[in-house]
């Protein structure tokens, strides 16, 4: 036999002996004829054990895997109609917002911005309502959402109505929509479910089998599915998933009460933990500074030593960022302006370091701007 067919065929034709401690990487297009699995835009080992991961972490019947975050989002809007009408939640992601202008404009479908974190506007959804979609808490200003009360006003409108709700910051282990009346629950995994910004994913869960089959078809013909190899490191991420947000819990306890005594912070944005809905939190806060230091941030980003700066969040260094020139750089000024967003507000993301390392580094950050102050006024 000609050494080059050789080579060709030179692979374990069955991994049964191997014995590994962990699932190999799958990095592979297709299967032999006869595989479940066939084709890897349809599925894949790596891809189904993490989908199997995280539907037990959020206790859902279904999961399905995508690319990332906004392709979850994608694949949601992509069951909208024209001529239906889906409401969003005033605080939202910047570009989710673009996307959602976007989809509406052009297919001719009908969006209502409501802030939906008041119980009074959660009366206003309009009876015409086919989707509802918000994140909770949000972002910014973590405010919370009762997911029940939408879900109650909108089935009672609608009972075909969608209620989609992105669980991205409160994770499965704080948060499981579906229990409180969501038909979809998403997140983008390239936050603390990977956590370690090596990795880029998103995910959709449901509860309902012919809601999962539709989304899974869209995945296929959409060629919108996770690749094995990002499948392979997210569920190596989850390994340590429960260590890594006890560990963002207690450093964000620690450090919204630390904020709350800083002399150049006005307030400090915290979610509501009910212990209902919202069992607990961890990773994130926002900041306002003082109206005096509205225009000092790039000098407190340039002080800090141990909080990076950039798009990374839920990860285990510290980050910091400007939501007004960053996650929400692409809203027009009266856009920022409706939702109350300033150049002052600063987004902490705590890592995993000592958190009286990132407490001593805040204090000499702000202490930058405390004496840039004195010598002005001098």
């Amino acid at each position: 036999m000609d050494p080059i067919t050789r080579l060709l065929h030179a692979r374990i034709r069955s991994d049964d002996n191997a014995k590994s401690a962990v699932t190999p990487l799958y990095q592979c297009s297709g299967f032999s004829a006869g595989s479940p699995y066939f084709y890897t835009r349809n599925d894949n080992p790596n891809i189904a054990e993490v989908e199997d991961a995280i539907r037990v972490l959020e206790g859902s019947q279904h999961c399905l895997a995508v690319t990332t975050g906004m392709t979850a989002i994608s694949l949601v809007l992509n069951l909208l109609r024209p001529g239906d009408t889906f409401v969003v939640n005033k605080d939202i992601y910047g570009c989710s917002l673009k996307l959602f202008q976007r989809i509406s404009s052009q297919r001719n479908i009908g969006l209502e911005i409501l802030d939906l974190s008041q119980e009074e506007n959660i009366k206003q959804i309009p009876g015409r309502t086919r989707m509802v979609i918000f994140e909770t808490p949000t972002n910014p200003f973590l405010k919370t959402i009762n997911i029940r009360r939408v879900s109650d006003r909108v089935k009672t409108l609608n009972p075909e109505a969608l209620v989609v709700v992105d669980n991205t910051w409160a994770t499965p282990l704080f948060q499981q929509p579906l229990k409180h009346g969501a038909d979809i629950s998403l997140h983008s995994a390239t936050k603390f479910l990977s956590g370690h910004s090596d990795v880029m994913g998103g995910v959709l869960l449901t509860e309902r089998s012919e809601l999962h089959k539709e989304l899974r078809e869209s995945r296929f013909y959409g060629g919108a599915i996770l690749d094995p190899h990002s499948a392979w490191l997210l569920r190596r991420s989850l390994q340590t998933f429960g260590l890594r947000m006890a560990a963002h819990k207690e450093a964000t306890l620690a450090m919204h009460s630390f904020l709350e005594k800083c002399s150049p912070v006005a307030r400090v944005y915290y979610p509501d933990i009910d212990g209902k809905q919202l069992l607990g939190y961890g990773g994130i806060l926002f900041v306002q500074l003082r109206d005096d230091l509205a225009d000092r941030y790039p000098e407190f980003m340039n002080a800090l030593r141990l909080f990076d700066t950039g798009t990374a969040m839920a990860c285990v260094t510290s980050m910091v960022a400007q939501p007004y020139t960053g996650s929400h750089a692409s809203l027009t000024e009266a856009e920022k302006s409706c939702m109350g967003l300033k150049p002052s507000l600063v987004r902490l993301c705590f890592g995993q370091e000592n958190v009286e390392d990132l407490k001593s580094d805040l204090a000499q950050a702000f202490a930058v701007l405390e004496s840039g102050i004195s010598h002005n006024k001098a």
